[in-house]
């Protein structure tokens, strides 16, 4: 991403009115394309994120990504990946990145100490990544190329405690539960049968 193209005219707009076009500029100044090892050792330890897409015609959509620490890893100087599990099967965010492969990623820690990480970037969906083989649980693995990652404020954050991990990401030696709502009449005759992956 260039700076050309970090903003668009919406953002620099709203910039000159509130002021904060030199700041915009200098926290563009401070964006970067490949991650730190602060940035690797947030990433490497989450345990969720958030995930926007669109589709080809610009409909957005944000998706929650939740599994154990190491789920989502960063994989190379500006790529990190991280496994597609089985869900509700309708495919909104990895449906979308097979028509408009650009994403945005927001790490975000409200347990311990607050903070929020960016990540901008272009994924693509794989079937047959090395990844697949040594991640518990995984359907797919997506991979995604950044273009611009960037630290956001953490002021807004709450500080929350983390009572325990989801019982349903998946984890070596078993299968991971079904949640309940797949046994619902209105659609248990429409659950497909979950396909194998690997187990550790």
């Amino acid at each position: 991403m260039t700076k050309s193209d970090f903003y668009n005219a919406g953002n620099r707009a709203l910039q000159d009115e509130f002021a904060s076009r030199s700041l915009a500029d200098q926290l563009e100044d401070l964006s970067r394309t490949a991650f730190t090892p602060e940035d690797t050792a947030f990433i490497d330890g989450s345990i969720y994120f958030f995930l926007a897409t669109a589709d080809d015609a610009g409909r957005p959509d944000v998706s929650f990504k939740g599994g154990p620490a190491g789920f989502v890893r960063v994989t190379g100087p500006s790529e990190l990946a991280f496994p597609d599990y089985d869900g509700n099967g309708m495919f909104k965010s990895l449906g979308n990145m097979a028509v408009n492969p650009q994403v945005g990623l927001l790490f975000i820690a409200m347990h311990g100490q607050p903070r929020r990480l960016r990540v901008q970037g272009t994924a693509r969906v794989l079937r047959d990544d090395p990844l697949m083989h040594e991640t518990v649980g995984a359907q797919l693995i997506v991979r995604v190329e950044a273009h611009a990652i960037f630290p956001n404020c953490p002021r807004y954050i709450p500080r929350l405690d983390l009572v325990e991990p989801s019982p349903y990401a998946p984890a070596p030696g078993r299968d991971a539960p079904e949640p309940a709502w797949k046994s619902f009449d209105v659609f248990k005759v429409h659950v497909p049968p979950r396909r194998p992956t690997h187990r550790g």
